[in-house]
């Protein structure tokens, strides 16, 4: 049964990839979005790409101007006449010739590796850093698989069109461009004998196109799929191992594996057909050549020298005619990727900022909620007209059962999201009318899953303020005490915590969260569910390290665990989007609310444990 779900799971994704791919093939070639391609290109317009123009032009010209030197001087001159002299300088030319073609080209080589791996760079970059910029609703809607396909395989797929495909594109064409003339300067009847069978090329060739890009489409979405599938499996591998569901993860994995290794074998069995196709091409061309330059010959209408050198051009035609089959294949897998680099370049973040936002200097933290309500649906409201005011230094609670709308009142304090009406305001500015970075830089947020990156313990404590000494980083350490755990470390503050800080127990994590935020010393501090996961013990040393964090701040604290709220300024009850009732510990339990109800049934719980 889970087999035929699994099945049926896949059907409907592939369904969804073809509905998908569909739309994007009866789209024309995106010549505008080359263009805007080609415009990373604009920063060494000066330097490497014209040197790299300069050598590849250097190295045509004597390609072309070998063949001219073979057939009409060598055999129709010097062999005609008997002249050893002339051929012996020929030979010393020509030679002459290949060392500078030699030196062109390693140049052209050198200068493209370095402007195509300039290229890739910055494009990489420009799109890490536009993604960090974007909004929490963008992350919402879209796995870490497939924005690490964007940011990873998407672009290393240009690598090739920009290390070797432009270049490549412009010294084909002129090769080719100079073979023509030259051949239509030498014979004009066999020349166009010759060149007959390229508008029989081009009409099969132009048939694939849909054919190929859509493979290549296919190809980017199937592993898009897989490295979203893998990045999940990896995360959850503990669950998958504690349900022991290992077979039914690897019979979905053979599935999504099988379907990315078909797809792209379709891709890669269609764009190698270019290739046969120019070998057809080229053998009738040598045919042609072969019978009708015969007959010319023996008709007295071209000399020996003319049939060599036609030769020589014909064995090179087909050379460019196939790179440029390959390049077009090239510029399709560049379009099917670059079309998902640009979807995410162009998105926009939802919290954006005003142009004529301002830095908050100092902050306070006194914050006002004036009639907020927020959807992250349009069906459905999270917040329903919330109005709070919480005074700089407070700390205040928000408690609730799940989806009452606590941990959405702490995203829009530190703007992750924008009311959908009213406004939040921190020391009376509208955080709409002001930069995004001069407020969160002094609000501090700690979540009940700790992350921590890898490296060392120094570094993850000192990640909120990059400027911080060795000294502050331990002061803030001890402060909150963190320093006792850590000095037993092998290493103490030096100590590799790898992936997700898995050497550490959860409250030894959740201390270092607590420093790295009093080190970045903000005005604000949220807690959201930042003791939920630890055990009695570490609680307690958890609940001193929060009077040292908390002290001289104001605090939004979001707790499941009441005992941890009893000290809090103000308590706000919160159920479907609503403030029911709020007030101080005892103040709530004298009304005998919903706030009384829920400490009760909490107790009775643990009574009854």
């Amino acid at each position: 049964m889970a087999k035929v779900k699994e099945a049926k799971k896949q059907s409907k994704h592939l369904e969804r990839f073809h509905y998908t791919i569909d739309q994007a093939i009866e789209k024309p070639f995106n010549w505008k979005q080359m263009w805007r391609l080609l415009q990373f290109l604009k920063p060494y317009s000066k330097t490497y790409l014209p040197g790299a123009i300069i050598a590849m032009v250097i190295a045509t010209a004597v390609r072309l101007a070998i063949p001219i030197l073979i057939g009409k001087v060598a055999v129709d001159i010097a062999i005609a006449r008997s002249d050893t002299n002339l051929l012996v300088y020929l030979v010393i030319g020509i030679a002459i010739l290949y060392m500078i073609s030699f030196i062109a080209n390693r140049f052209r080589i050198k200068w493209v590796n370095i402007l195509g791996q300039n290229v890739i760079y910055d494009l990489r970059q420009k799109l890490f850093s536009h993604v960090q910029r974007l909004s929490h609703r963008f992350f919402d809607t879209r796995s870490a698989g497939s924005i690490l396909v964007r940011i990873l395989n998407d672009i290393n797929s240009l690598q090739e069109l920009f290390t070797n495909g432009i270049i490549n594109l412009l010294m084909d064409i002129l090769m080719l461009s100079g073979i023509i003339i030259i051949l239509f300067i030498m014979s004009p009847p066999l020349a166009l004998a010759v060149v007959i069978v390229i508008p029989l090329m081009f009409i099969i060739s132009t048939t694939l196109r849909r054919k190929i890009r859509r493979s290549w489409q296919m190809v980017r979405l199937q592993q898009s799929r897989m490295n979203s599938h893998l990045n999940e499996g990896l995360q959850g591998m503990r669950i998958t191992q504690s349900f022991s569901q290992e077979k039914e993860n690897a019979e979905f994995f053979d599935g999504v594996n099988s379907g990315y290794f078909n797809s792209f074998r379709d891709a890669a069995k269609k764009s190698a057909f270019f290739r046969p196709l120019v070998d057809i091409c080229d053998a009738a061309g040598t045919i042609i050549l072969i019978a009708f330059g015969s007959y010319l010959i023996l008709n007295g209408t071209i000399e020996l020298g003319t049939f060599i050198s036609f030769a020589f051009f014909l064995g090179m035609f087909w050379e460019p005619i196939s790179r440029l089959g390959q390049m077009y294949n090239q510029l399709l897998m560049a379009m099917a990727s670059s079309e998902r680099i640009f979807e995410f370049l162009d998105e926009q973040p939802n919290v954006a900022e005003k142009e004529n936002a301002y830095e908050i200097k100092k902050m306070d933290g006194k914050i006002e909620f004036d009639e907020v309500e927020f959807a992250y649906n349009a069906d459905r409201l999270a917040l329903k007209k919330i109005s709070l005011d919480i005074q700089a230094g407070q700390t205040i609670a928000l408690v609730g059962h799940t989806g009452s709308g606590k941990s959405t009142i702490a995203n829009l304090i530190s703007r992750f999201y924008d009311p959908t009406s009213g406004a939040v305001k921190v020391d009376g500015h509208d955080l709409r009318d002001v930069t995004l970075d001069s407020l969160r830089q002094r609000i501090s947020v700690v979540l009940q899953d700790t992350f921590i990156f890898s490296g060392t313990i120094m570094e993850n404590i000192r990640f909120g303020r990059p400027d911080a000494t060795d000294e502050e980083v331990k002061e803030a350490a001890k402060v909150v005490g963190a320093d006792s755990f850590i000095s037993r470390l092998a290493n103490d503050y030096e100590t590799e915590v790898e992936e997700r800080g898995n050497i550490l127990s959860a409250g030894e994590r959740q201390l270092l969260s607590f420093a790295r935020a009093l080190l970045a010393n903000p005005s604000i501090i949220i807690l959201d569910e930042a003791t939920a996961s630890i055990d009695t013990e570490s609680e307690v040393k958890i609940q001193k390290a929060l009077k040292r964090l908390l002290k001289g701040r104001t605090s939004i604290i979001i707790a499941h665990r009441l005992s941890t709220i009893r000290e809090a300024d103000c308590i706000y009850v919160l159920e479907q989007g609503k403030v029911l009732e709020y007030g101080s510990h005892q103040e709530l339990m004298q009304q005998h609310g919903k706030y009384y109800d829920l400490v009760k049934s909490q107790f009775t719980m643990l009574d009854a444990i």
